[in-house]
């Protein structure tokens, strides 16, 4: 008997392979280029469909540009961003909108994202009516109101105006506008650090409900961890344009493999106030973006960094299951230096 052929592995929704993202810094008006910001440089993830993965780091480090970028809010410097196989990153305008209604975004401040001239209804039939979703004014009331309800607000509300919402209910209209077109992924960048640490938890679960209903994809950007912690399946830690570790939310919390993230986790604050946490101290200020070290970036405030990590580029590699970290003390050949250290 005949053993049937292994079904190939379902194609990630979003890839990101080797994604940079340089600015360039002029002198003066007339001036030429005399620098460059190393913003994004050079990072890959996937994101398969139904998944959130979390893009976590310092303030600084680029996660917002990597979001805009793959939205091509921003256009990159090189790289790929692949959409179901396609790649986005170098179409044309006139290609490129119809692929918007499946790409949108959830955006910090909840107040300066909405239009405050616009009732909360025609904010949200822009989209719809922007990519012929909808035939009729019937059939866009129905979407409306199934909006309304997917994200737990009064039907009544879509006549007001944003200004007459609490902080959280501008919140859920803008997660309902990125709704609104059908969207496959939505990138939220820092969509509730501006929010009380009580509305901060309802919002998180009500994206967790709503990608369990709707099987939507989240690239959640946040450098709370504890909110990662939450609603995660996956975590990418950026430092200074890179990615330096990537794993499942069990494993990176549980044994993380870079000394930065260590150090991040040794931050969050932990629900027992008996327990004691050997809370990890970076020494120095993270460094300017414009004149990356050599080497590692991370060697300079590292407290286990060696000879090697600063003159050698580490790469992301797998150091565990599912686990990878761009780090020298996981390469066989160093671990007696590592033990040192």
């Amino acid at each position: 008997m005949t053993q049937a052929p292994a079904k190939p592995a379902a194609r990630p929704l979003l890839e990101v392979n080797d994604l940079k993202k340089h600015f360039p810094i002029r002198s003066g008006f007339l001036s030429g280029i005399s620098g460059y910001v190393y913003a994004v440089d050079g990072v890959s993830f996937s994101i398969n469909r139904g998944e959130t993965l979390s893009l976590v780091g310092e303030s600084g480090c680029g996660k917002s540009t990597v979001g805009r970028t793959v939205l091509r809010l921003i256009e990159p410097t090189a790289g790929q961003v692949l959409l179901d196989g396609e790649r986005i990153d170098d179409l044309p305008a006139r290609r490129l909108r119809p692929l918007r209604r499946r790409m949108q975004v959830v955006f910090q401040d909840p107040f300066s994202s909405l239009n405050p001239r616009l009732k909360v209804r025609d904010i949200l039939a822009e989209p719809i009516t922007n990519f012929g979703l909808a035939t009729s004014k019937g059939e866009l009331d129905d979407r409306l109101a199934d909006l309304m309800d997917k994200v737990r607000l009064p039907r009544d509300a879509m006549n007001r105006f944003p200004h007459e919402f609490s902080g959280g209910q501008r919140q859920r209209i803008g997660i309902a506008r990125a709704l609104a077109p059908g969207s496959d992924l939505i990138i939220c960048d820092e969509a509730v650090s501006a929010l009380d640490v009580s509305v901060k938890a309802q919002i998180v679960n009500l994206l967790s409900d709503l990608q369990d209903e709707l099987g939507v994809s989240l690239l959640f950007i946040s450098h709370d961890l504890a909110i990662v912690e939450h609603i995660t399946h996956r975590v990418a830690v950026m430092y200074l344009g890179k990615i330096v570790e990537i794993a499942d939310k069990k494993t990176l919390f549980a044994a993380p493999k870079h000394p930065y993230t260590e150090a991040l986790l040794s931050a969050v604050p932990v629900p027992d106030p008996t327990t004691k946490r050997n809370r990890i101290i970076l020494k120095g200020d993270v460094p300017s973006p414009i004149r990356p070290p050599s080497g590692c970036r991370f060697h300079t405030r590292c407290p286990h960094a060696f000879d090697r990590c600063k003159v050698e580029e580490p790469t992301l590699k797998v150091v565990a299951p599912g686990q990878f970290a761009a780090c020298h003390l996981h390469d066989p050949a160093v671990q007696p230096v590592a033990r040192a250290a």
